[in-house]
């Protein structure tokens, strides 16, 4: 079963991340309400942290087991070729701060477990990090709880959502948490504890959708959602990052990917489609493309705003090449691998 409506939607998310990440000169934070979507546009993350969940269920709900090997590899396939990639683009304008230690935890995808370090590196690589954690988890709970109908991995994922949600509350407004830059900060937002309630809770969305995915015109509560979700990030000052929005999130999932209106029709367009499908590489290349960029630019003067939109462009092509040219032939080779 694909959701192409689906795909396009990560685009979006990975946009607002990399706006986030931007200059807080430009423009955008300029304006009133809005700079304060982009603010907290981190919480794209954890939009693709439920969304993960979702497209496994949706991508092998039909089979009775998963095959470890087969799922390991055809995950190690999808992210880890491109996740190298942006490590190596980092290193370029970034080879001073390199380490054998640091690259042993970003290789391995372990800089999330260890508060201090989860930024090593290529940092967006943080969630990847706490993907392989899903990934590892995936055919265990398939095989032993979805693919059985068992009605008791409900009852844990919901209790896990609201011990997670009490817990980084109270933690982000206790004396216990010091701030952004601190271990305290990367154990609330990068621990990968914190997120596996995303994962779950999108899993559950997914079981959902694969047994009521009736198509029907959804167009106007998909809008009203979404705009509820900017209302909340604009004028509802609560923790976000590690998975309350999938209130807002999973309905916003599940009605997208039931939708056959209008907004179906424009996500599903093909070129739309193929932005979706790079947004991984929009995502793990955005701060090396950065780095490099502002170094090729420096001598220009171009201004915060000039720049931002060359990065746009030459983002949105280098991500498109990448997607291409490596990750698409490199996926396929690995996923015919085979043990003798």
């Amino acid at each position: 079963m694909k959701i192409t409506q689906i795909t396009f939607t990560r685009f979006l998310a990975a946009m607002a991340i990399v706006i986030s990440h931007f200059n807080k000169d430009m423009f955008l934070y300029k304006i009133d309400y809005i700079s304060n979507i982009f603010l907290k546009a981190n919480v794209g993350v954890s939009y693709f942290f439920i969304l993960s969940g979702f497209i496994m269920i949706v991508a092998y709900h039909k089979k009775d087991r998963i095959k470890y090997f087969d799922y390991y590899k055809n995950r190690f396939a999808r992210i880890y070729p491109l996740y190298v990639l942006g490590l190596l683009l980092y290193l370029i304008t970034r080879y001073s701060g390199f380490s054998f230690y640091k690259a042993f935890l970003y290789l391995l995808g372990l800089q999330s477990w260890i508060p201090g370090e989860a930024m090593v590196l290529n940092f967006p690589g943080w969630s990847i990090s706490v993907e392989f954690l899903f990934y590892l988890l995936f055919p265990l709970l398939y095989n032993h709880f979805y693919s059985k109908g068992n009605k008791s991995i409900w009852v844990i994922t919901i209790i896990i959502w609201i011990v997670t949600q009490v817990i980084c509350s109270l933690y982000a407004g206790s004396q216990y948490y010091e701030g952004p830059h601190t271990e305290s900060h990367e154990l609330l937002y990068y621990f990968p504890l914190m997120h596996i309630n995303e994962f779950l809770v999108g899993n559950l969305a997914g079981l959902f959708f694969v047994k009521n995915h009736k198509q029907k015109n959804y167009d106007v509560p998909v809008i009203v959602i979404f705009l509820l979700i900017l209302l909340a990030l604009i004028f509802v000052p609560l923790f976000y990052h590690n998975g309350l929005m999938a209130l807002l999130f999973i309905p916003l999932i599940v009605l997208i990917s039931k939708n056959n209106g209008t907004l179906t029709r424009i996500f599903s367009l093909k070129p739309l489609e193929y932005l979706g499908e790079a947004s991984y590489a929009v995502y793990i290349t955005h701060i090396p493309i950065l780095y490099i960029l502002r170094e090729i630019l420096e001598p220009y003067n171009l201004g915060i705003d000039n720049i931002f939109w060359i990065y746009m462009g030459t983002l949105i092509i280098t991500s498109a090449l990448f997607y291409q040219f490596i990750e698409k032939p490199l996926r396929d080779y690995l996923k015919k691998i085979k043990l003798s």
